[in-house]
């Protein structure tokens, strides 16, 4: 069995507190209270016990890219709680891209998927949730830079948001996912300014869709990583993914 070493248990103790401590700091410095950001801790292709190790320093929300690589270390962790003399709630977040023929196991599961990026994916995911007798909270993902290659629907032109409502309506009519926000990833940089323009970007194309669908939960914000995620909660994130700064560097596994 792999285990982690103390030093390591350790330091990942120390910097979940650091993250907890910025994320403090960044909704002081927005006017909002901290308890209105979660931190998803990222555990994408580390192992097992890393993950546990998380949450032994206090971790309640884990996040994976990879629903075959997910599956075991969340069946594996809940085993291991179970035997624990804690039984902290875990939730498990599908944070990356989504294959369609992955939907059954991500409807199944995990609690929120952060990364929604097409109606294809949501009418597997709607499929697959209704047959587990469930609602599936989403949010729907959107490329608010333009960038070539990123996953969701394009929304970098403002005077374009008009075409998405529809869209937008189509997600929060399907009876078994329950659209609760949005997401976006920026583009990378070594400086977390530059992602500051396409979090409020986002922002505002939530309040933008929820002005017009305001039915639907628009409540929640998935933006910012290890790079930038105290510039996104200073711009409204709920929910911001953080990895690396936490676990340390990922091990290279390819799983898809």
């Amino acid at each position: 069995m792999t285990t982690v070493e103390p030093e390591l248990s350790t330091l990942i103790a120390e910097r979940y507190s650091r993250v907890l401590e910025v994320v403090a700091a960044s909704s002081r410095k927005a006017g909002r209270a901290a308890k209105s950001v979660r931190v998803v801790v990222v555990t994408k292709t580390h192992p097992l016990e890393v993950a546990l190790a998380a949450v032994e320093a206090g971790a309640q929300i884990l996040g994976e890219n990879y629903a075959e690589e997910a599956v075991p270390k969340i069946e594996g962790l809940s085993e291991r709680l179970a035997h624990g003399s804690r039984h902290p709630a875990v939730e498990w977040h599908m944070v990356g891209h989504v294959q369609s023929r992955k939907a059954q196991l991500v409807a199944q599961y995990f609690a929120l998927v952060h990364s929604l990026d097409s109606a294809k994916l949501a009418h597997k995911l709607d499929q697959s949730a209704g047959k587990l007798g469930r609602a599936l909270p989403v949010l729907l993902e959107f490329n608010v830079s333009g960038e070539a290659g990123k996953h969701g629907w394009l929304a970098a032109d403002e005077s374009h948001w008009a075409q998405l409502v529809a869209e937008a309506e189509a997600m929060t009519a399907l009876p078994n996912l329950k659209v609760s926000g949005l997401m976006t990833m920026p583009p990378l940089s070594a400086d977390p300014e530059a992602a500051r323009i396409y979090f409020r970007r986002l922002r505002h194309l939530r309040d933008f869709l929820a002005k017009r669908l305001p039915k639907a939960d628009w409540s929640e914000l998935s933006m910012g990583t290890s790079a930038d995620y105290a510039v996104a909660v200073e711009e409204g994130a709920t929910l911001v993914r953080v990895g690396q700064v936490i676990l340390g560097p990922r091990p290279q596994v390819d799983f898809e």
